[in-house]
């Protein structure tokens, strides 16, 4: 009988000491991890001014066949972009294209004269050419709207355009157009 009693008491001994150490060894990592110091990280190679830092932005044009808009990927310099992002978007539409598919919306001849933001509405003063739009086609001025508007919303600060020429209201885009 005594030595069922030191038996027992034995593995109640032992049965303490490994719990103990268990929980002691875990407090003392959780310790060291909390201390543990965290240093920002330093990458091997810093980006050089001269180097290219791209994005991508996606650029609003009709498919040349089904006359949907559809959206189309450009990668583009971020120091393009960064004082006027909405003249150069612009610009790019203007451009056209480079797909094969969709086909140039904005007619030949036109220029962006300025833009500029009013809260979160941007002001896009085109050129007179601006109206050279194909006008006996039945989407096309829906279109343009649609792409324009589209691709500069694209931006976060803006959230509505309006369409200027040659610095003046125009009856043909006399409204504010948010994105569809």
């Amino acid at each position: 009988m005594k030595s069922k009693k030191i038996g027992t008491i034995f593995f109640l001994i032992l049965a303490v000491i490994l719990i103990g150490g268990y929980f002691g060894i875990k407090y003392v990592k959780n310790k060291e991890e909390a201390e543990t110091i965290v240093e920002e990280y330093t990458p091997q190679e810093e980006i050089a001014e001269d180097q290219v830092r791209q994005t991508i932005v996606s650029l609003y044009f009709p498919n040349k066949e089904t006359n949907e808009v559809n959206p189309e990927a450009r990668l583009i310099d971020i120091k393009e972009i960064i004082n006027n992002a909405q003249e150069k978007l612009v610009e790019l539409l203007i451009e056209g294209p480079k797909s094969d598919k969709n086909k140039k919306i904005i007619p030949e001849g036109t220029k962006l004269n300025k833009s500029y933001l009013e809260g979160d509405c941007v002001v896009l003063d085109f050129s007179a050419e601006f109206l050279n739009y194909a006008k006996e086609e039945e989407k096309e001025k829906a279109n343009l709207i649609t792409c324009v508007v589209n691709t500069v919303t694209e931006l976060t600060e803006v959230n509505k355009v309006k369409i200027i020429i040659d610095g003046n209201e125009n009856a043909e885009f006399n409204e504010i157009y948010t994105r569809k």
